[in-house]
Order: structure tokens, then sequence, then C-alpha cells
């Protein structure tokens, strides 16, 4: 039966590029469809991807009206076309979110126990992983202003760390003295993928930090790991 199994896996893997290659890229009329009847807002994140991908602005006027949608989580993937085709709009409207604590309905995106404070969370939230996908370097100084929010900070320095900006690299290192676990965990990830040979001596202060994050990594097998990658960068 293995061999059975590896012999359909060779076929298959063989097979593939030529699979791929016969496949035709879809139009952008065509991905504007997908955008518009995906059934999530997950899905219609990816094919925002794709339209920014193709560069292609003539498709804005076709999302323009989903720039103001009651929901959030929509409201920033229109926002993210913009903002990756070049249009200020979409960076605007994406800041606005971070900013927006005003009153709104449940949009499914909490499974249990929603209330009005955890909804704007996660919106918030959202809008920050979508700054961290636009990698768009306007966007760090609002960033760097929210290492201290306790409610997205951990999120924030992931964008940060995406984005590639070397202003990031001090505030970020503050942030190693943060008292959330999953903050200074954060940071040191944001650090690494920075490479930032200065957090060095700070990472080397957390070595003997026990404590975990919610998700049960440990800071100092974290601070070891990212000591590791740095010491290579010198």
């Amino acid at each position: 039966m293995k061999a059975v199994r590896f012999f359909i896996f060779a076929i298959l893997t063989l097979c593939a590029p030529g699979l791929a290659e016969a496949q035709p890229e879809q139009s952008v009329d065509n991905l504007v469809k997908e955008f518009e009847t995906a059934e999530t807002f997950w899905r219609r994140f990816e094919v925002a991807k794709k339209l920014v991908a193709r560069g292609d602005k003539s498709v804005l006027p076709a999302l323009e009206s989903r720039l103001s949608n009651e929901d959030r989580h929509e409201r920033c993937v229109a926002a993210f076309v913009f903002a990756g085709l070049g249009n200020d709009r979409g960076l605007e409207v994406i800041i606005a979110v971070l900013n927006d604590i005003s009153d709104r309905r449940d949009t499914g995106v909490i499974p249990n126990n929603w209330s009005l404070r955890a909804q704007i969370r996660a919106d918030r939230y959202f809008a920050v992983h979508v700054l961290g996908e636009l990698e768009d370097r306007r966007a760090v100084p609002i960033l760097v202003s929210l290492l201290r929010d306790e409610e997205i900070n951990y999120s924030v320095a992931w964008a940060l760390g995406e984005i590639g900006d070397e202003r990031a690299i001090g505030p970020l290192i503050e942030a190693l003295r943060d008292k959330s676990s999953d903050m200074r965990v954060g940071a040191i990830s944001a650090l690494e993928k920075l490479e930032a040979v200065a957090a060095l001596p700070h990472m080397h202060a957390l070595l003997n930090d026990q404590e975990k994050t919610r998700y049960g990594a440990s800071v100092a097998k974290e601070a070891k790991a990212a000591i590791a990658t740095l010491e290579t960068k010198r």
C-alpha cells in the first residue's frame, strides 16, 4: 500500500507543474466577481491580494462603496486593495478603523459571548493585520504608537516585523520589558525578523524569563532562538 501511495504521489508531483501551467490566469473582471461573491472576509481578503498583485487600478470604482461598509472587516479588505494599488484612501480607511470605538453590530467574527468591546477589539486587530500584510512603511508611526495598547499590541509587533522598517527597532526593544509575556514574545519575533542586532543584549536579559504566553510559548526559549539567529547577522 505504501508503494502505491508513493507512486501516486510521484506521478502527481511530476504532473503538477504542467497542470498549473495549463490553468489560465483569471481575468480582472472574474477576480472582482469572486471578490464580490466570497462568503467570508478571509476568502475576500485572499482575492484582494490577487487584485493588488495584478496592479490594475480600474477595479477600484467597483469596490469603492465597500470602503464605508458597516462591517469594519469588510471595510479593511476593500481598503487593502485601494492602498495596495497606490490610492491613499485605503490607508486612511484602515487607520480610521484603528481609532474607531463607535457603536456597531455583531458581524459574526466572534464565535461566542459577543460584546461591543470584543467586536471593536476584533475590528482593530484585523486592521493591524491588514497593515502588516500591506507592508506600507507609512503605517509605522501609527503602529509604534499602539505598542502600549494592551488589546492589540502583540499584533502590532507582528505587523512592524512584516513591514520591516528600522524605525520600529527602538520601540520594539523597549517592548521587550513589557509586563505581558505575549508582548515580549511578539517583540522578540519582530526584532528577529528585522535582523536587529542591537537587540541582542536586551534579549540576553530574557534568557531566565520562564513565563509563557497564552499559547504556551516560553519567553526564554523564544529569546534563545532569536539570539542564535541574530548572532549570525553580526
